[in-house]
């Protein structure tokens, strides 16, 4: 069995992926979390944030004055990209398949949402296993405890914002009432913690491959 790493999984490939969901209050603390996050940060994010179908969404603009990184909103069968940030499109379900490939799908309503948090970590359970960061942001309702879990039962790290500290708690709560969540943090820590578990993991894997291959430098990456 693998010693276990910074990033709570087994001790292995560095990380693939960043899942966020949340919903009210959520495109302010998108903003924050994502905003935090360097320009170079070497991995795909993906988001799930609640919005009202009823509008045409300028949600990738907003966040994008906010990130170091480009914000898109996610296309059907395009590849995530590391260093892009891609959001789930209102009245869409956003899922990621191994390799990265984004699917999008107007399937039945989870929870009563849709695009479904639940959904997205599923997916990227599935394709990522260890190698997934699943965080869940503020927001009502359980949305995102059934993906988280199945995020924590692969292998991967949760993080949920502080209920105690959340504009509105019932996503987060959820979250640590299931048992999910390695991480329960206050929202300006998260970035922070999301980036060091990045580098931590990118570095023990570029080191460990130095090792076994003394041709080849180990480098620092978030």
């Amino acid at each position: 069995m693998s010693a276990p790493d910074p990033g709570g999984g087994a001790l292995g490939d560095s990380y693939g992926i960043v899942a966020i969901a949340a919903s009210a209050g959520g495109v302010t603390a998108l903003g924050r979390v994502l905003g935090g996050l360097s320009a170079d940060f070497p991995v795909p994010v993906v988001v799930v944030q609640h919005l009202d179908p009823r509008h045409r969404t300028v949600i990738a603009e907003v966040l994008g004055r906010r990130a170091k990184l480009p914000v898109l909103l996610a296309r059907e069968g395009e590849r995530a990209e590391p260093g892009k940030i891609y959001i789930a499109p209102p009245d869409h379900h956003l899922l990621i398949g191994e390799g990265g490939t984004l699917t999008l799908s107007s399937s039945e309503l989870v929870h009563f949402v849709r695009p479904s948090a639940d959904l997205l970590f599923e997916s990227v359970a599935g394709s990522y296993g260890p190698r997934a960061i699943a965080c869940v942001l503020t927001g009502t309702g359980s949305d995102g405890a059934m993906g988280a879990s199945a995020v924590k039962s692969r292998g991967g790290t949760v993080i949920a914002e502080d209920p105690e500290l959340a504009e509105f708690r019932g996503m987060p709560e959820a979250v640590v009432a299931a048992g999910a969540a390695e991480y329960i943090l206050p929202l300006d820590e998260i970035a922070s913690v999301i980036c060091g578990l990045v580098e931590a993991r990118t570095l023990w894997h570029s080191t460990s491959l130095a090792t076994r291959n003394p041709m080849r430098p180990a480098s620092k990456n978030c």
